[in-house]
């Protein structure tokens, strides 16, 4: 940035306090005002256009605005970690019970009729109506509640562990 016969120690001394007392009004922290005080001049005597000498210092604050609201941005995405909070992924022990009841949730649709499968599938992973069902499979409303039922019944009783059997 040219302005003149003014150096950056002459822009600098003119306009720091300013930009440090708009930035810091902007941020609450006096550690941040610095730091984007620090970067608007370095942004300021390095860019490509010139001001008018007459805009230098709103200019200067422009650039202290884009940076506190940049930085903003970046820190909204931080969370603080809450260093008591468990960790909620599985162990390997649920893991392999969860991989276990799966495979067998998997089996017991398998030995559904297809025409069950197809309606409960519908109805449970894909949340559709009975009557979007009904119109997808060709059958009646009624009949679609009625196999619906029935195939959640034969799916939670080839699922009960049977005498005998680890829960």
């Amino acid at each position: 940035m040219n302005v003149g016969p003014m150096t950056f120690h002459e822009l600098y001394s003119r306009y720091a306090e300013d930009v440090y007392r708009f930035a810091h009004w902007l941020s609450g922290n006096p550690e941040v005002a610095r730091d984007i005080t620090s970067e608007t001049f370095v942004r300021a005597w390095t860019a490509p256009e010139e001001p008018r000498m007459e805009t230098v210092k709103a200019y200067l604050f422009a650039i202290a605005r884009n940076l506190y609201r940049k930085q903003w941005r970046r820190d909204s995405r931080k969370e603080t970690l809450d260093e008591t909070m468990a960790d909620q992924r599985p162990t390997p022990d649920q893991a392999m019970v969860q991989n276990e009841e799966y495979a067998r949730t998997i089996e017991a649709m398998k030995a559904l009729p297809e025409i069950d499968r197809t309606v409960l599938l519908l109805r449970a992973e894909e949340d559709l109506s009975y009557q979007d069902i009904a119109a997808a499979t060709g059958l009646s409303i009624a009949a679609v509640k009625v196999k619906v039922f029935r195939a959640r019944a034969k799916l939670a009783a080839l699922l009960k562990p049977k005498m005998g059997e680890k829960v």
